[in-house]
This record gives C-alpha cells, sequence and structure tokens, in this order.
C-alpha cells in the first residue's frame, strides 16, 4: 500500500534518485511549465471555481447535523428532522456531481494538454538529427514520449487540483470551525501533530522496507529472466545447474516473503495507531464540549455545535496532510517536465534553410570537398575526403570496417552534415538545399532493411502514397518480388510482421529496392544492398538494379566483387580519407589497401558464390542425366 493514508510509503519520501536529480525551481521553468496551461485558462477557472463551490457544499452536511440535534432532536420536531435530512442529503449529492463535474474538467484538461504536448515531442524528434538516434536509447525516447508525457496528466488533474482543493477545503473548514467555536477549533486542530509525526516516522520505516524489497524483487526477476530465458534455460541444462539454480532461487524467494511481510504488517499497526489517533480529537472535543455545557462556560455552546464540530474536524485532517506532502508531489512534477524539456531543448543541427533551393539533381556531379567528420572530437573519422561522381556513372565505395564507408554515403541526403568542407550536388552544397527537396531525390536501400508492421502494400506506397497498382507490380516485378507476392493468399495485402519477420532476410531486400524503384530517384545510394541475398536471389535482381542506375548518379557500398566491377571508377576509404581510385584493375596493380582487401574480403566472397554455383550445378545433374 505505498502512498497510502497519511504519508504512509514512498508518497510522502524522495527516493535516493529523485534527491540527487532534484531540479533547480526557477521563475523560467515554472513559466515554462504554466505556457503549456494558458490555452485552457477559462477551464481552469471553472475547475477553480468547482473546487471552491464543493469545499463550500461540503460544510453543509456537518452543519445541518448540528441543526438536527438542536432544533429537530432536542426540542422533538418530526417535520423539522425530515427537511433537515433531505436538506443533507441534497447537499451530499449535489457536492458529488460537482466532483464529477471538476473531474470531467479536469481530465479535459490534462488530456488536451498531453495531446499538445506529445504533438510537440514527436514533431520535435522528427526533426533531430539522424545521429541523435544512434547515440539515444530507443526506450529512454519512448519512455519521455509516453509514461513522462502522460505523467503530466497526475500533475494536472492531481497534484495542481489536489493544491487548491485541500486549500480550499482546509480553509472552509478552519472558518466554519472558528465561527462555531473557536476554543472547540484549537482543541482539534492540536490532534493535527498526533498525525504527522508518527506518519513520518514510521513512513521513512516503511519506505526503507518499500526500497529493500524492491531491490529483493529485482534480484529474483533477474534470476528468472537470466535462467528461463531461450539461452538461459539451454545453458542450464547444459551445466546441469537445475538443482543449484532453484536452492538460489528459493532463497531469494524467502527474502522477498518475509521482508513483505515485514512491510505489511508495519502498514497494519500504523493503520491501527492512525485510527486511534484520529479519534482523539472527537474524543477531546466531546470532553471540551461537554465540560463547557455542564460548567456553562459558553452559553452559545449546544449539543448540536459540538456534534458539527467533530464532524468538521474530520473532515480537517486530510486535506492538511495532504498539503505537508507538498514538497514531494511537487518535487516529482517538476522532474517530469524538466526530463521532458531536457528533449525539446535539444537542438535540431540539421535543417532546411530558408528558401533552400531546389535544383534539377539529374544527372548532375557530386563532389565531396575537404570533408572532415567525427562523431566525437577525440576520435576523428574523415579528415580530409575529396572525389567526384561525374553525373550518371556508377561508382563503388570499399574500405576495412569501421572506415566511414557508409558515413561517407550519409553525408548525401544529409543524415549527416560535415564538420568541414562540403558535399555539393551539381555545384549547389546540399546545405543549403531545401531539406524535404533533396531526400525526395534521392533513393537509400540501406544494409538493414525495415519494414512497417503492416501490409507488403502499404510499405510499398511509403515510397510514393498516389502510385497505381500498375506502377507497384512493375517496380516488384524489376524487383524479381512479385511473383512470391502473388502466390501469397492475401497477395499484396500480406502481413509483413513487425519489422517484416515473417518474411526472409531476402524477401525484404527485394520489397525494399521495389520501394526504392517506386520512388524514381534522381541520385542511388546502395548500401551492402544486396547483402542480404543469397547468390541466385543476387543474380536475380542485379539486372534490375543496373537497369535502374542506368542514367542516373549511383554510389554503391557493396562487399560481393560482381557488384564492384561493374562500377567505373572504385573509391577506397580508409585513414579518414579516399588513399585510394581507380578501376579493379588499376587499384590491384598497385598492391595496397585494395588488394589486400581483395585477398580477405573479397576473395573469401568469391569462393563462397563458387560453392554456391557448383551446389547448384551438382542439384541439376541428376535431372539431367534422366532426361538424356
Amino acid at each position: 500500500m505505498a502512498g497510502g493514508m497519511y504519508g504512509l510509503g514512498p508518497r510522502g519520501h524522495l527516493t535516493e534518485e529523485e534527491k540527487a536529480n532534484k531540479p533547480k525551481v526557477t521563475k523560467e521553468l515554472i513559466f515554462r511549465i504554466l505556457s503549456y496551461m494558458k490555452p485552457y485558462w477559462f477551464q481552469f477557472i471553472l475547475v477553480f471555481v468547482t473546487i471552491l463551490v464543493s469545499a463550500l457544499v461540503g460544510l453543509l452536511p456537518a452543519i445541518i447535523t448540528g441543526r438536527i440535534v438542536d432544533k429537530a432532536l432536542v426540542t422533538p420536531n418530526m417535520k423539522l428532522l425530515i427537511q433537515l435530512c433531505i436538506a443533507a442529503f441534497l447537499a451530499v449529492a449535489v457536492s458529488q456531481v460537482i466532483g464529477v463535474l471538476e473531474s470531467y474538467i479536469n481530465a479535459w484538461i490534462s488530456q488536451r494538454i498531453i495531446f499538445d504536448m506529445k504533438n510537440q515531442m514527436y514533431s520535435h524528434l522528427q526533426q533531430m538529427p539522424h545521429a541523435f538516434f544512434t547515440t539515444e536509447k530507443q526506450g529512454d525516447i519512448i519512455t519521455r514520449m509516453n509514461t513522462d508525457i502522460n505523467g503530466v496528466s497526475s500533475v494536472i488533474s492531481g497534484t495542481l487540483s489536489s493544491i487548491v482543493s485541500n486549500v480550499a477545503v482546509s480553509v472552509t473548514t478552519l472558518v466554519a470551525l472558528f465561527s462555531m467555536s473557536w476554543k472547540l477549533a484549537i482543541i482539534g486542530m492540536l490532534v493535527i501533530p498526533l498525525l504527522i509525526i508518527p506518519s513520518r516516522v514510521v513512513g521513512n520505516t516503511r519506505f526503507k522496507l518499500v526500497t529493500e524489497s524492491q531491490a529483493k524483487h529485482d534480484e529474483m526477476n533477474q534470476i528468472i529472466n537470466e535462467t528461463l530465458s531461450v539461452s538461459g534455460s539451454m545453458l542450464v541444462k547444459i551445466f546441469t545447474r537445475e538443482q543449484k539454480e532453484y536452492d538460489k532461487f528459493v532463497q531469494k524467494n524467502e527474502e522477498v516473503t518475509k521482508i513483505s511481510l515485514k512491510e505489511a504488517q508495519t502498514g497494519r499497526w500504523f493503520r491501527v495507531a492512525m485510527g486511534m489517533f484520529t479519534q482523539i480529537g472527537p474524543l477531546l472535543i466531546y470532553l471540551a464540549g461537554g465540560y463547557f455545557l455542564i460548567k456553562n462556560d459558553d452559553p452559545a455552546l449546544t449539543v448540536g455545535t459540538i456534534t458539527a464540530t467533530v464532524a468538521l474536524v474530520n473532515r480537517l485532517y486530510r486535506p492538511v496532510e495532504s498539503l505537508l506532502n507538498l514538497g514531494v508531489d511537487f518535487t516529482r512534477s517538476l522532474a517530469l517536465f524538466t526530463r521532458i524539456f531536457d528533449y525539446l531543448d535539444r537542438p535540431i543541427t540539421i535543417k532546411s534553410p530558408e528558401n533552400g533551393q531546389k535544383p534539377d539533381l539529374a544527372n548532375k556531379d557530386v563532389v565531396y570537398e575537404n570533408v572532415v567528420f567525427s562523431y566525437s572530437p577525440e576520435k576523428p573519422l574523415l579528415t580530409d575526403v575529396n572525389f567526384t561522381v561525374p553525373g550518371g556513372s556508377m561508382y563503388a565505395i570499399v574500405g576495412p570496417s569501421g572506415s566511414g564507408k557508409s558515413t561517407v554515403v550519409n553525408m548525401i541526403p544529409r543524415l549527416y552534415d560535415v564538420l568541414g568542407g562540403a558535399v555539393t550536388i551539381g555545384g549547389v552544397d546540399v546545405r543549403d538545399m531545401d531539406l524535404t527537396w533533396l531526400r525526395s531525390q534521392i533513393g537509400v536501400v540501406t544494409q538493414e532493411t525495415y519494414l512497417f508492421n503492416g501490409t507488403i502494400l502499404e510499405n510499398l506506397r511509403y515510397a510514393k502514397d498516389d502510385a497505381t497498382m500498375e506502377e507497384i507490380e512493375e517496380a516488384c516485378k524489376k524487383a524479381s518480388i512479385h511473383d512470391f507476392i502473388a502466390a501469397q493468399p492475401l497477395g499484396y495485402d500480406t502481413q509483413v510482421g513487425n519489422r517484416g519477420l515473417k518474411l526472409s532476410g531476402g524477401e525484404k531486400q527485394r520489397i525494399s529496392i521495389a520501394r526504392v524503384i517506386l520512388k524514381d530517384p534522381k541520385i542511388l545510394i546502395l548500401d551492402e544492398a544486396t547483402s542480404a541475398l543469397d547468390s541466385i536471389s543476387e543474380n536475380a535482381i542485379q539486372e534490375a538494379l543496373e537497369t535502374m542506375m542506368q542514367g542516373r548518379t549511383s554510389i554503391v557500398i557493396a562487399h560481393r566483387l560482381s557488384t564492384i566491377l561493374k562500377a567505373e571508377k572504385i573509391l577506397v576509404v580508409a585513414g579518414g580519407v579516399i588513399a585510394e581510385q581507380g578501376t579493379h584493375e588499376e587499384l590491384l596493380a598497385k598492391d595496397g589497401i585494395y588488394r589486400e582487401l581483395y585477398e580477405t574480403q573479397f576473395r573469401t566472397v568469391i569462393d563462397n558464390e563458387l560453392g554456391e554455383q557448383k551446389h547448384e550445378e551438382k542439384k541439376e545433374e541428376p535431372g539431367k542425366q534422366s532426361e538424356e
């Protein structure tokens, strides 16, 4: 029962992490938070009005109870008793209806603010550079988008309205108490420290138990995750550790059970103590009120006044305790906004220039001039890259693993921006072009094919929303995937699954190639585009790729020699520069980096390809012999 009544448990305490990351309260932060609430100021006023009315109406049942005792019971009056009972019931009913209205408006405001914040966050994240998504954890991004922003709802409908409601209830109750009998009001308030001090002491104890219990649960979950996963369970079986892992689990489960029992007992005795303390106030009021009545020290005091005071004092305890926890709630609320603002304040480093150019990119030279780039200052990746890809030609890029081949080509659609030098197309710096226009003119087939969880048709139309079925089928035929799709029961409406897991690597790759063919780009980038294909599949679409590259400026990153040999020129990236460039024969003759790559990487691939071809030939031989 974490965070229960009277500050029980973690609700009234900050964790060590929360204390360490406690946000600094500044005027700018407060005004920034309020800016999200500003469009809904009228609805907020309605909420505050309903809270105030509800607080005032909430006083009536207690006051009417006093009237029932003094006017309807002491001097028997059945008619008045019925009228007062009806009035008390109506007051409760009106209070509940107002509460429902307040809750609806609160929920409406919080959901609209969440709607605004999620739209703003999604739009901002969409514009973040590619480097952001390669460095940030995907789980963190989803947490900020969902958990943190959804948490704003509790801040608005919970913390904010709770503050206003508790203040309104406390103030109106205190005014009513002191207006009836200031002596009894003071006596009733004397009990408040008895509620606060023990709740803090017991709350601290239980908070420690909750923290320890959570740590033990984490340890037990770790055992479960490790030993009952596919790989973990296999390891346990192979090394026959079933009994030892079971004993370890039983021991940890025993620790969790004991601490959970201790935690539950601590809360139970605390609730018993709180129940006793909450009765002390009314008993003191009855005792003092009876004394004043018997001694006739206060002629205005009546039995009804005492009864109403007791009801009002009970109404006072909960909001006062909630206000004492305001600091914790406020800190946690600010922490949520701080985490959200941390992402929103990340700069959009790659964006479209104002009035960006939209030049014709067909058959234009792609030129790299003294390009410098690094992911971190202490480790430069590209130091001085210079080369030109003539318009309409096909160049291949090779190099050792980690040399920056993909980074080089990713600068053309500005997935990364140069830190020095420039990348130009047709003499225009890519940074001066309209970003949407630039990327719409470039087709990219990446090594890791990504398909959205939907149908094949939906994934293909991602390249061109208004593509006709004839255009789609033609693109798929060129990519040698149409026959496969047509053979499926649902055809182009076949679901590909999450990340396209229902398809093989080759099928996904050919769909991605069809998608680029459908886009009909002016510049084509193939980053290991045929890496997921076997030799037969590759040969099936190699002609399609060659046809597609004709008349387009194409840059290919490939490990397969058959692809590299078709390039007009080969660029070798190594040591942060274009170390070598030339045709296959020219580079082999230099006896440098390319020849080393040829002897290691490419030779292995060639041997594999030859092995696959021989295997296919052997499979065909029995059939040929039978024909003979």
